[in-house]
């Protein structure tokens, strides 16, 4: 039996594709990977590489989405940079622009600040620290 390797998107709803688009683009990095227009059928999409072979998938639709939070009162999914210092450059972006986002909190495995997006669904950030020499 074959085992997973990961996740392979997460699927967010909006209702202004474009704004969505440039707060994942500009200010955390991510890169489009395709757009599909609506059709009679299908709302538009937008595939977003956020690294490795991660993605979002953002679909416009004309009701809001919820802004829920998950069981531990915090985002229910997250998005990873690699140190540190890049958690501070995304931090200082994010606010430069604007937007939400709270302080960086120091967990035992890793460093966590949670942002908010146009839509108002929080996004948890993180990088891990690094692990002790055995």
């Amino acid at each position: 039996m074959p085992g997973l390797l990961g996740i392979n998107h997460v699927t967010l709803a909006t209702t202004d594709l474009d704004r969505l688009i440039l707060f994942y683009t500009e200010l955390l990095g991510a890169t489009v990977a395709f757009e599909r227009p609506a059709t009679s059928v299908d709302p538009r999409v937008a595939v977003v590489d956020v690294g490795g072979a991660d993605h979002l998938m953002l679909v416009e639709t004309p009701a809001a989405p919820a802004d829920d939070l998950g069981p531990l009162g915090r985002a229910r999914w997250g998005l990873r940079v690699t140190t540190f210092e890049q958690l501070c450059e995304v931090r200082a972006r994010i606010l430069a622009a604007g937007s939400t986002v709270g302080p960086i909190d120091t967990l035992p495995t890793q460093w966590t600040m949670t942002a908010h997006d146009p839509d108002g669904r929080p996004v948890d950030i993180r990088a891990h620290r690094p692990r002790p020499a055995a």
